[in-house]
């Protein structure tokens, strides 16, 4: 027996692939050995990209992967390979690109089949055990492809070599875009993602419908910079919309992956860190322009992020599943006599009224989701109402947690605490941003190169994408203006230069590639400037510049050219595809009114005037405070007449340096 028939997937450093380490299959992590172990054996690939809290990617595996027949057919024909889409997020856009460039449409599970030099010649997602709604079923596919493989080789090459072409036309990039990123192409580009609204239930387009987490970020940004009453009643409806409905825990906060429906009723129950921490960043925002339902839900999502996803390290795990003993909804779901059997007859019926939980349910089997749709009359009811919930719900069996660290989505935790714990007197938050942080530096930054994710300590061999850096420089500067520490800005900075080394298009200015330079080989170098679920590694990267432009001392002129290049060649995005575009837009507003920098000069650290520039000052707005000439934005800026002293700039023009609430009020309010 060959010693490489086996599975190897206890091995990992993921705890999806580890899921499957037990399969029947011989699984095989994603390298050159398995590729040369296909080519050896003259058979295809078959490459599974999945994720932990997939509830479609459990179901495949149970069906499918855990079948004794089903893997024989899987081990004889074929060399196995599993991937964690989140650890690898590159070879899943590299893939996922053919997939829909075949089928029209993608998803996870993905199931690709590739030459053995990983050239992909057919892609699809979920395979049910039998044939169902002109779908084959798997074990028909597996057959088919064997088959074809052995008979009729030449096909197999043509259409491999037809997707890796396409593949490559796809990862060009984009033409720098013929207009100027100033005020006019913003009004467009909101215009055009207003005119995809569901003024009705929030949101834009139909369902399902995901957390536009940047496109209303962006929104908010330019309420606040132009006074537009459109964008500031979208950012409401929509605020209020995902707050309210199923998709929002209303029992302990935190959001769900997605509604199913277009009423943000029936969530897909998995959550996600990174939605959660985007969300964080918008609401905790939202709650400065005093929203009080965006405060509390501010305040329940950090909580959730500190203790549900905490990690004992410092760091937040990927993602708590969909399923829990391998059913949707399980943890979540009540049904009215649940409620009175935990609260009594009076709070029971009360609390039904309140969640909307009816005898004929809103989710399946009689069970309902629960939903704030107005506010409790009376909040210590209310309050006692939940918390028994909660500790009821506590002994129901729980999802599984995916404690894997991203490094990515760790740091938009880090920028989403600093922010909003710095803005709304949050201390908590600021402490534990600057823990994940400081283990983020000491554990994933190896030799100067930033890996994508460790577990338990543990950190993996796949190394950093664009997102983790663009991600990590953003986080490490807002730590800097949270907390006036030089050595976050410091470290930004050298984060941005690996980026500027590693990912840059030469031959492009502006754009970048989503892998390093000296990254793995894979059939194309990926690159994706559309924002989706997350923001894209090149608008982080440029957030990242823009504000390295203001506090980066020498090197900040620099930064600054480098992400106006960028914004020039995604102009194009914002002009054509703006609600692809919405960290584009976040990064782009911010641009547009300076940026706005405010560097307070005072011998006190929770000086009144840095408190107030960080409650009132628009979003994007630079706040950093300290002693006179203790960071670069504070060189030459003295304390006036021995006062703390304001010094308010936007772009390259400054106002004279003010001592009083009222004034830098009306500064950062009117200019």
């Amino acid at each position: 027996m060959d010693p490489r028939e086996r599975n190897t997937l206890s091995e990992s450093t993921s705890p999806y692939l580890r899921q499957h380490a037990d399969n029947p299959v011989h699984w095989q992590q994603w390298g050159d050995d398995a590729a040369a172990w296909a080519r050896e054996r003259d058979v295809p690939i078959l490459l599974s990209v999945g994720y932990s809290a997939c509830h479609w990617c459990h179901v495949m595996a149970h069906e499918s992967f855990e079948s004794d027949a089903v893997a024989e057919l899987m081990n004889r024909d074929f060399v196995c390979i599993k991937v964690d889409r989140e650890e690898r997020p590159d070879i899943d856009a590299v893939y996922m690109n053919a997939t829909v460039a075949m089928t029209g449409q993608g998803g996870w599970p993905m199931t690709a089949f590739l030459t053995p030099d990983g050239e992909p010649f057919y892609c699809g997602t979920y395979f049910p055990p039998s044939p169902r709604q002109g779908m084959p079923s798997f074990t028909q596919l597996l057959e088919a492809i064997a088959n074809t493989w052995s008979t009729r080789r030449d096909e197999v090459d043509q259409a491999s070599a037809s997707v890796v072409a396409e593949l490559r036309r796809g990862a060009a990039g984009i033409p720098e875009g013929d207009r100027a990123v100033d005020a006019a192409l913003l009004d467009d580009a909101v215009a055009a993602v207003l005119q995809s609204e569901d003024t009705a239930r929030g949101g834009f387009g139909g369902a399902p419908k995901f957390p536009p987490s940047s496109l209303v970020e962006g929104l908010l940004r330019h309420v606040e910079r132009t006074g537009s009453d459109a964008a500031r009643a979208a950012v409401a409806r929509t605020a209020d919309a995902m707050a309210r409905g199923g998709m929002y825990d209303q029992l302990a906060g935190g959001f769900a992956r997605y509604s199913v429906d277009a009423d943000w009723i029936v969530p897909h129950f998995e959550k996600m860190l990174y939605d959660n921490a985007l969300l964080l960043r918008f609401y905790a925002h939202l709650a400065r322009r005093g929203d009080a339902v965006a405060r509390r839900v501010a305040t329940d999502t950090a909580r959730f992020l500190m203790e549900d996803l905490g990690t004992e390290d410092g760091c937040f795990a990927a993602a708590l599943d969909a399923d829990t003993e391998g059913e949707e909804g399980l943890t979540y779901a009540w049904t009215p006599g649940q409620l009175v059997d935990v609260l009594g007859a009076e709070d029971g019926e009360w609390a039904a009224e309140l969640f909307g939980v009816t005898a004929a349910g809103t989710f399946e089997g009689g069970t309902s989701v629960l939903q704030l749709r107005a506010e409790p009359t009376d909040q210590a009811r209310f309050e006692s109402v939940r918390s028994r919930l909660a500790a009821a719900r506590a002994s129901r069996p729980q999802p599984g947690r995916d404690d894997k660290v991203v490094t990515a989505w760790n740091a938009f935790a880090v920028t989403a605490l600093a922010e909003g714990g710095a803005a709304l007197g949050e201390t908590s938050w600021v402490d534990a941003a600057a823990r994940c942080a400081d283990r983020l530096l000491d554990a994933h930054l190896i030799d100067g190169r930033l890996r994508r994710a460790s577990l338990g300590g543990v950190v993996g061999d796949a190394a950093g994408i664009l997102e983790d850096h663009g991600a990590l420089a953003v986080a490490l500067a807002a730590l800097h203006q949270a907390t006036g520490e030089l050595r976050w800005a410091t470290a930004a900075a050298g984060i941005l230069e690996v980026a500027l080394d590693h990912f840059a298009d030469p031959e492009q200015p502006g754009g970048w590639f989503d892998t390093a330079d000296d990254a793995e080989t894979l059939v194309t170098r990926p690159r994706d400037p559309l924002d989706n679920a997350t923001p894209s590694g090149a608008s982080l990267v440029t957030e990242a510049a823009l504000t390295l432009g203001a506090v980066a001392g020498v090197e900040a002129t620099r930064y600054a050219d480098i992400a106006a290049r960028s914004l020039a060649r995604a102009s194009i995005l914002l002009d054509r595809a703006p609600r692809s575009a919405g960290h584009w837009l976040v990064v782009a507003e911010a641009a547009v009114a300076g940026p706005v920098q405010v560097a307070v000069a005072s011998e006190h650290a929770d000086d009144e005037l840095v408190r107030l520039a960080r409650r009132v000052a628009a979003g994007g707005t630079i706040v950093v405070s300290g002693a006179p000439d203790s960071t670069p934005l504070l060189a030459d800026r003295p304390l006036v007449d021995g006062r703390s002293a304001a010094y308010v700039c936007r772009g390259y023009v400054c106002d004279r340096p003010v001592t009083t609430a009222d004034e830098l009020t009306d500064l950062l309010t009117t200019g």
